[in-house]
């Protein structure tokens, strides 16, 4: 009987074992110079057309163009994040929004957006993006999409909209 449980508690814990070692040495709480971040304000200070804010809060930044455009961590890094481990391999997820002038949500509720991403730092499996779906609020839609990051480390995500391209790296840590 005691190692039948035995046998079950370690089936419990092999996701969050796996995400540890696929991790290895990405438990830092900042980010390392070999991770080329997008920064604030790096090529442009980017102000969204109305009705949207033009600010998006302290912590968090607007990247892009009036094409395409995402908001990012002022700090590079995305930490924390839960662990989703519904699909057969765990993953660390994210929601991402994505906003385009003139995008209406209620049109267009399966946004033909695709977004790609893939570690630049280390060998790792695939980024697991979900099918695109719509976020509304108000008057304003936004284009949204989970991601689940298979390891933590430097990501460079690439998002396509039509004939735009927006191409961002962030760092993931725990």
């Amino acid at each position: 009987m005691l190692l039948r449980l035995l046998s079950l508690l370690s089936l419990l814990f092999i996701p969050h074992a796996i995400l540890a070692q696929q991790s290895g040495t990405t438990k830092l709480d900042s980010v390392p110079e070999t991770c080329p971040v997008t920064k604030p304000y790096q090529t442009s200070l980017f102000v969204p057309p109305p009705p949207y804010t033009a600010k998006v809060g302290r912590e968090r930044f607007w990247f892009g163009t009036d094409r395409l455009w995402t908001n990012l961590p002022v700090n590079g890094m995305l930490k924390g994040l839960p662990v989703d481990t519904s699909s057969a391999h765990p993953t660390f997820s994210e929601k991402l929004f994505w906003w385009r002038q003139g995008y209406d949500g209620r049109a267009k509720p399966r946004p033909k957006l695709t977004v790609t991403g893939k570690r630049i730092d280390s060998p790792a499996p695939p980024l697991e993006v979900s099918p695109p779906t719509t976020a509304i609020m108000g008057n304003r839609s936004a284009m949204l999409v989970g991601i689940g990051f298979p390891t933590v480390g430097c990501w460079q995500i690439t998002g396509r909209y039509e004939d735009d391209e927006l191409t961002f790296v962030i760092w993931v840590a725990r």
